[in-house]
């Protein structure tokens, strides 16, 4: 394919060389891609419609495509600078699905569920494009987690799996959609295999930040499975399969960052985050954690960080709320909802009963204990005395009804 520079375009189609940069990071330059500080542009891409112009109004009411081929924005570098996830909504004025659904997913990552909610709905009566029926779909399912309602995430999936697909290519991103939803719940089972070993190909390139996050939760997934006995490998047991996790993850976070995709890197560290912390290593956790922080707090994503207070324990709580006390207030609130949710809905689908009644400490202990390890191993890793951690597993067994060997089965 044969490229423009800036100025090239710029002369082609009578404008600035700064009006076609700013159409270029507003993602109004069809085929575009962003090479250090300046664009590459297709020859064969269509001039920008002006948005002051009649024809370009008339245009901004039509059902247009996407700007990016995935069924997550926010994850792709359209957002690409923290604290400018406000502007970046603001810029796709042009194209009003697009804008309903950045600003939703936006919504998504600051805990307003309420307003992600009324937004999928829309987008889905709206009968709209392939991915935008996706990304609703997929949104509506992430609200039924928050909300704790089987009928919301049954009902999500039949959207998706009606979106219309034109191509095989559309049913390889519907495929993932649905493991995607799966994921939310720690199912692995539904992935694609061409997936499972880590190959994209199938998918646009526009979709790929989103496919790495979704990738990244798969293996922890299953090294948590693993850890936790569900997963039978051939040799593997306990924490060998999370051990190994992080040579994969590190430099997917490195792509993420030199892509300034910031959505997915945050994702993509807290996982990291997450799967340090289960094998012990805190100085590394800690490391992603922060780095998360500053990324999402300028625009106070407060949603994401909530969401993985779940796989992290205390440690979110920790950094947070030396970083910045009132923040950690809000992300704790939301907390309180999504773990609400969260655990009744897993609970339902998989026919179990997930506690919420256990305190920071006795859930970290009781995933130890479900990783295999011993109480003296347990409380060497935590820090804690025997007699302490002894007590907790007491505890646990109490509240959940359960020995220590179905410890999994609560978390």
């Amino acid at each position: 394919m044969e490229y423009w520079k800036i100025r090239d375009a710029a002369k082609q189609w009578g404008l600035s060389e700064r009006g076609v940069q700013a159409l270029c990071a507003q993602g109004k330059v069809e085929g575009a891609t962003r090479f250090g500080r300046s664009w590459m542009i297709p020859k064969h891409a269509p001039k920008p419609v002006d948005g002051r112009t009649r024809a370009g109004k008339d245009r901004a009411n039509e059902d247009m495509p996407l700007p990016r081929k995935t069924p997550f924005l926010y994850m792709t570098d359209l957002y690409h600078t923290p604290g400018t996830a406000d502007s970046v909504g603001e810029s796709l004025a042009y194209n009003h699905e697009a804008q309903v659904l950045f600003e939703a997913e936006v919504a998504y990552s600051r805990g307003e569920i309420d307003t992600v909610y009324e937004s999928a709905n829309y987008l889905l009566s709206k009968h709209s494009g392939f991915y935008a029926v996706q990304s609703a779909g997929m949104l509506l399912a992430m609200c039924a987690v928050w909300k704790g309602d089987i009928n919301m995430w049954r009902r999500a999936k039949v959207h998706i799996a009606e979106a219309p697909a034109k191509s095989d290519d559309d049913r390889d991103v519907m495929q993932l959609a649905i493991s995607a939803v799966d994921i939310m719940l720690y199912s692995v089972q539904s992935f694609p295999e061409w997936f499972q070993i880590g190959c994209f190909e199938p998918l646009h390139k526009d979709a790929y930040p989103a496919a790495k996050v979704y990738y990244a939760k798969f293996l922890y997934a299953v090294a948590y499975s693993v850890a936790t006995g569900v997963l039978k490998l051939q040799g593997a047991e306990g924490l060998y399969v999370m051990s190994s996790v992080p040579y994969t993850l590190e430099p997917m976070i490195c792509w993420a960052n030199e892509k300034n995709t910031v959505m997915s890197e945050i994702y993509l560290r807290l996982t990291c985050a997450a799967v340090y912390h289960n094998c012990g290593k805190d100085d590394q956790a800690i490391r992603h954690i922060d780095r998360a922080l500053a990324l999402a707090l300028p625009d106070k994503l407060y949603g994401v960080l909530a969401e993985y207070c779940r796989a992290l324990d205390s440690l979110m709580e920790k950094r947070l709320s030396l970083i910045d006390a009132e923040a950690w207030g809000e992300v704790k609130k939301l907390y309180a909802v999504y773990n609400e949710g969260w655990s009744k809905l897993s609970g339902t689908v998989r026919g179990k009963t997930i506690l919420t009644t256990l305190s920071a400490k006795e859930r970290e202990v009781a995933k130890l204990a479900a990783f295999k390890m011993s109480n003296q191993e347990i409380a060497d890793a935590l820090n804690l005395s025997l007699p302490i951690v002894k007590q907790a597993i007491r505890i646990v067994s109490e509240k959940s009804g359960l020995p220590r060997s179905s410890f999994a089965a609560i978390l």
